[in-house]
Order: C-alpha cells, then sequence, then structure tokens
C-alpha cells in the first residue's frame, strides 16, 4: 500500500501548501491541536489527560499505526492540520480512510485551507487503494458544514456512543 504519493512543489511566498507532518513541527503543531481539542470542548477542567497528546504525537510516526497527519503551511508558518487514519470495513475490500481531526487557525479561515487539507487526504485515500472518505463533525459547526457540504455528501447517519 503507497501512503505518500510524490511532494508537491514547493509553495511560493504568500502560498498554501500541504504536506506531511516532521517530528520538527512539534511546537507548531501543538496549538493547533489544543485549539482543535477547545474548539470541541476539551480544554481546562475537561482537557484531554497530556498522556494522549504524548500518545497522539508519537502514533503520528509510528509505522505499526494506521493514523497519519499532513500540515497546511503558508510563508513556514503552520495554519492548519489533518489526522486520518485507515480501518478494514464489514461493507467493503478496500481499506476505509476515516478523516478524524481537521483544524484551521482562526485568522486562516475562509482562505482554502480546510479545503486543501480535505483534498490531500483524498489524493492519500487514493493512493493507498481507499475507496471512501468520511467524517463527523458536531452538529453546531455550521461553517464547516459549509464546506463539507462543496466537498462531500452527507451520508444520512447519526453517531450513537456511550464511555463503557
Amino acid at each position: 500500500m503507497t501512503l505518500n504519493p510524490r511532494p508537491p512543489p514547493a509553495a511560493g511566498p504568500g502560498e498554501l501548501s500541504v504536506r506531511e507532518i516532521t517530528r520538527q513541527d512539534q511546537a507548531a503543531w501543538r496549538p493547533l491541536w489544543d485549539g482543535y481539542n477547545a474548539f470541541y470542548g476539551r480544554s481546562g477542567p475537561t482537557a484531554l489527560a497530556e498522556e494522549i497528546t504524548a500518545a497522539t504525537w508519537t502514533r503520528l510516526f509510528d509505522a505499526a499505526e494506521p493514523v497519519w497527519a499532513l500540515v497546511a503551511e503558508r510563508d513556514g508558518a503552520l495554519i492548519g492540520l489533518v489526522h486520518y487514519l485507515f480501518h478494514r470495513s464489514t461493507t467493503a475490500l478496500d481499506l476505509t480512510c476515516y478523516l478524524q481531526d481537521l483544524f484551521t487557525s482562526p485568522p486562516a479561515r475562509g482562505g482554502g485551507v480546510g479545503r486543501a487539507l480535505i483534498e490531500a487526504v483524498y489524493a492519500r485515500a487514493r493512493a493507498a487503494g481507499s475507496t471512501r472518505v468520511y467524517w463527523q463533525t458536531h452538529e453546531t459547526n455550521v461553517a464547516a458544514m459549509g464546506l463539507y457540504d462543496q466537498v462531500a455528501e452527507k451520508s444520512g447517519f447519526l453517531v450513537y456512543r456511550k464511555a463503557v
């Protein structure tokens, strides 16, 4: 399975580029990760345990893990992230790609960052032989749904969950 298609050409000044995350990105990735978690109410007293963040970071570079990350960059600054993973399904022979986390820094929103990250995941999924990419969002995330309605279709399924 090929997960890394050829890298895009380097972006010029002011241009947006999407690339695979590197270990050197940790300090710039962390504020985006924290912003993503804060957006979904996981901050302050309800913040993720530091061990979860540390494990997430480690998994992004562990070849045995099915989780991957891309970052969006403009003028040398990280302005967005996406985490995705591949899994089997009982309804398909090919791998399914789950886009788990997508975040654009607030000042960069509306500038095509989310769309570029989603399109990059689509490309990675195709390269891996996956025939489907899916994700979830909260029903109150109206701004993001405006984009999602342009780049995907609603499945009609609702998510139920229970902590056990």
